[in-house]
This record gives structure tokens, sequence and C-alpha cells, in this order.
């Protein structure tokens, strides 16, 4: 086995279950909700391959419900965060050596697993958890996790394969070590894929990780920690380490081994991250990598050629699915006075016939925001919105947290491109409209790139080519996914490489090689085949 140069196949996505009515996939996957809604699941910590319970707990709550709780999990102090370093140091010798085609039929396998034994389990974990309805669920927990295993793999062989020149004299190689040290991995709430991710490219490319996983999503995070573990993932490799951000950040971020971060959260908490690490520089062994996606105030700007219902379509997918809680959502549109009117009597009348409910509800096509904290911070926006002369709600606008944190979707249009709600991110179930006069279409482009300070992702609706061809080079910084005719949110593995720059992140393209070669320290090895005996060149003659 161990002289076979093996290269996986490039795959394909993962099919997208429908869940239709009377389907067995339906069927089992309420079950599971069912089975899942009524137990408490007893979350560890997992250092070194061994569960840990420090004692010091908190909740896991179901947000549709939050006198449901789902799980209890223990949270890391100083000593567990000290040990997990010290788990993710001790396992990377063996693991950075094993061939890298081992490391990938670990992810292979663990890909399988959910497509085929649990596909359920993480999707209902996704729902109940973290508050998605059955296709966002899907098209997350379960497509775009095993998406990322699998293309991953044929990634990272494309970019093993990539060989310098030799010539008859020498043998020139490029080696694709592994970073020098443990990467610290931070996850967010919003995408079970991005918590997969952040840690399986990694540890894919010889890497091992300490992993921060957020607190909102403990209950998928730690049953796709299980699976890699069935997998045949080794001890140590990935470190599942719930508690508090800051004290793990305090210990990690200033020991000495420390050699990068893959990051997707908050801008605050990614900019503090980052200044620690500048005033630490001077005690880490290499320079850390890191890597990160943080915000956005995502965009749909649409010409006066614009079909009108695929631009309301685009509008309520795009910016009320999953209650607005993707980086991707679109939370601003730009819209020409031409096609306002017919544009606002669609979008109230589509906004009339959706429900907000709990993700057991399959009617429901929206479903509660986060926690407590998310659902005070959106309903203060609005508010600002219901107070300011500047804006008007055509829709929506009330929330209840009575039992769960339901938010309706809500749509304002305001006469000022810089109303707050048009700046600021709120990652919650909010859009906001401008309307433009239809002979600014050029001057209008130019305000939307310079807006907001975020470019993440941001689209375009125009049946007018040249039209289209004007706003994708004028918006050409304004998203680092740029979609002509759709809405801004949905990219697959593979497809649509995602990651924005300026206050986004740092674009490295999650779901691509680009993001796996910030995983790697590359050397370059040359081997002369008859070295040269004297010193003396022709020229000295």
């Amino acid at each position: 086995m161990n002289n076979a140069i093996y290269n996986f196949r490039e795959p394909k996505n993962e099919p997208v279950y429908s869940y239709k009515p009377g389907s067995d996939e339906r069927r089992l996957l309420e079950e599971e909700l069912k089975r899942q809604r009524n137990t408490t699941v007893d979350i560890p910590l997992i250092i070194g391959g061994k569960e840990i319970r420090t004692g010091k707990t908190g909740t896991v709550i179901n947000p549709s419900d939050h006198k449901n709780p789902l799980g209890v999990y223990h949270m890391a102090t100083a000593r567990e965060i000290e040990m997990a370093i010290n788990a993710a140091n001790n396992a990377k010798n063996d693991w950075m050596v094993l061939s890298w085609m081992e490391r990938a039929a670990i992810m292979a396998k663990a890909a399988e697993l959910i497509s085929k034994k649990y596909r359920y389990k993480l999707n209902a974990a996704t729902m109940l958890g973290q508050g998605k309805n059955v296709i966002q669920a899907e098209i997350d927990s379960a497509c775009e996790v095993i998406d990322y295993l699998r293309f991953n793999n044929y990634f990272a062989s494309m970019i093993y394969m990539d060989q310098p020149i030799s010539e008859n004299e020498t043998i020139n190689r490029l080696e694709y070590r592994p970073l020098e040290g443990f990467v610290y991995t931070v996850t967010p709430f919003n995408f079970t894929a991005i918590a997969s991710n952040l840690n399986t490219s990694v540890a894919l490319m010889g890497n091992t990780t300490v992993w921060k996983p957020a607190s909102t999503s403990l209950l998928s995070n730690y049953y796709f920690m299980k699976i890699l573990e069935e997998a045949g993932l080794p001890a140590g490799v990935i470190n599942f380490v719930p508690g508090s951000g800051a004290l793990i950040s305090s210990i990690v971020l200033k020991h000495k081994d420390l050699t990068g971060i893959h990051f997707t959260g908050s801008n605050a908490t990614f900019n503090t991250i980052w200044k620690e690490v500048s005033d630490n520089l001077s005690i880490y062994k290499s320079y850390p990598k890191i890597v990160g996606e943080t915000g956005g105030k995502d965009f749909i700007f649409a010409h006066s050629s614009a079909s009108v219902r695929e631009l309301a379509t685009a509008i309520v997918r795009g910016a009320f699915e999953y209650q607005g809680q993707k980086c991707s959502a679109a939370s601003r549109a730009y819209i020409p006075d031409s096609l306002w009117n017919e544009t606002r009597t669609l979008l109230v009348q589509i906004l009339s016939e959706i429900r907000t409910g709990d993700v057991m509800d399959f009617s429901c096509f929206v479903n509660p925001v986060i926690d407590e904290s998310a659902f005070d911070r959106i309903m203060d926006y609005i508010k600002r919105a219901e107070t300011s002369g500047e804006a008007t709600l055509l829709a929506g606008g009330k929330g209840d947290k009575s039992k769960g944190y339901f938010i309706e979707p809500t749509l304002i249009v305001t006469t000022n491109p810089h109303f707050i709600t048009m700046e600021e991110e709120i990652f919650g179930p909010v859009m906001t409209i401008f309307v433009y006069n239809d002979n600014k279409f050029e001057e209008t482009l130019k305000l939307c790139d310079e807006t907001s300070p975020y470019g993440l992702t941001g689209a375009i609706f125009s049946n007018d080519k040249y039209a289209m061809i004007t706003a994708c080079r004028a918006l050409r910084y304004s998203a680092g996914n740029f979609y002509i005719n759709d809405k801004p949110t949905g990219a697959m593995v593979g497809q649509q490489p995602f990651g924005g720059a300026r206050a986004s992140g740092t674009n490295d393209k999650a779901g691509s090689h680009l993001n796996l070669t910030r995983w790697v320290s590359p050397r370059t090895v040359k081997e002369t085949l008859i070295p040269a005996a004297d010193y003396k060149y022709p020229f000295m003659g």
C-alpha cells in the first residue's frame, strides 16, 4: 500500500434530500427530532481522545423552545486548555508522518458515515440546537459537511501533485510540510459545516488542532466529533474544548507553539485575536498563519431591466432563509424607481404568506434566531427603524421570545442610503431597501461599493448585458462571492469557493485548494546527482 501513488477523483456534490411528505427520509428525520428533543445529552471535552468532565457546566437550549434543554456541556478551565495544547503537540509527529492518503481515508469514511448512517442525527441536532429548518440543515450539516470532506481530499491530491521542474542533473521536489506547531480553530454557531471544515481542512494537511466551538452549536459539533472518532481519527489530532473564548484564547495565544488560527466569527473577536498575536510575536516559533472569515453587509442590486419576480424571490430567500443568520445573507437592496411599486407589492404579498415558528413544524419558512442576546439586538435595530423619520416598515417587525426567539421577517425601506440598517451587520431577518433614480445607476453602484466596510457577497439582477458588466466592474472589491441574477447565498463546495476581503476576512476561499495551501509550509528539496568537484568556473580560464 505504501508505494501506491493515489489520487482522488473530482467528486460530485452530495445530493440534497427533499423531505417531501410521506418520504422515508422525512419519517426518519421526524423520529430523530422527537428522540433528541426528549433527550438531554451530557457533552464532555474530548482531549487526547479522552472524555473529560470538569463539573463546570452550561446548558444547550433549543431556541425554538428555550425551556427545552438539549444538553449539558462541560467547560474547560485553564488546566484542560493546557492539556489540549499538549495533546495536540504530542499527536503531531505521528499524524504528520502518516501517508496523506491515510489521513484522507479517515475524512472519506467520515463523509460516508454522515451520508449513510448519521445524516438524520446530525441534521436533527442542527435543527434543534441551531434553529434551522429541514432544508437549511440538510444543505449544511449533511451536504456541505460531506462535500468539504470529499472535495478537500481531491484538492489535497492536486496540491501534492504540484511539483517543480527537474533537469537531468538534479531532482527537485516540493515537500508540503504541515505547520510547525498546533492550530487554534474558533468556530461559529451558524454552520455545522464551517465547524467541521475549520478543523478537518487543517488536519487533512497533517496539522493538529485545539478547537473552541461556539456554545450555541455544541450539540451538532459534539456529534460531529464523535463521528470523526468512529471514522478512525487518532487521539489528539482534533481536541474538542468548549468553554469561555476569552479564557481559551488568553492561554492559547500566548503559547510558543501556536502556528495558525482558523477562525469564523465576529469582527470584534477576530480583531482582538489578531492584535494579541501581534503583541506576542516574539514568543512564537513561527509567524502564525491567520485565516479568518468575519462579517458581511451583503447586497442585492437591481437594474431597471431586471425581472421583478426573480428579484423579489432572491430578496426573500437571500435575506430570510435561516433568519438572515448567514454571513452571506442579503441585508440591503438597491432597487430602481421604475421597478419599485411592483416589487414592493410582490414582496409584501410573499411575506404575508410566510410562517414563522418551531423547526419541528416543516411548514415554517422562518424559525428562531439563535439566542436571547441576538433577539434583543435585532429587535433594537427594528425599533430604531420604526421610530426614525428616514425609514418605514413595510412588513414584519414583531418579535416574541416568550417561548422561543422568534422575529418576523422584516422589510424596511429608507430614504437615506446610509441609514444604520443599510450599513451595520444585523445578522437577523431584516432587509432594508433604498430606492434609487433609474438615471443614477452608476452613481448608486458607487454608493453601494462605498457604504459598507465589508466585502463578502453581493448580487446584481439585470437582463441588460452592458449594465451587468458595468456592475460587475464597479463592484469588483465589494464582494468576494458575486452573483449574477441569483441570491448572494448558497455557495457550494467546489463550485463557488467562499470568502471575502475588506472587513469580511482574509478571503482564503473555503471549498477550494486555496484554503488548504494555507495549512502547509512548503520545503524545496534539490538533489544534485553529480556534485561539482572544482570551485572554478569557465570564465576564470
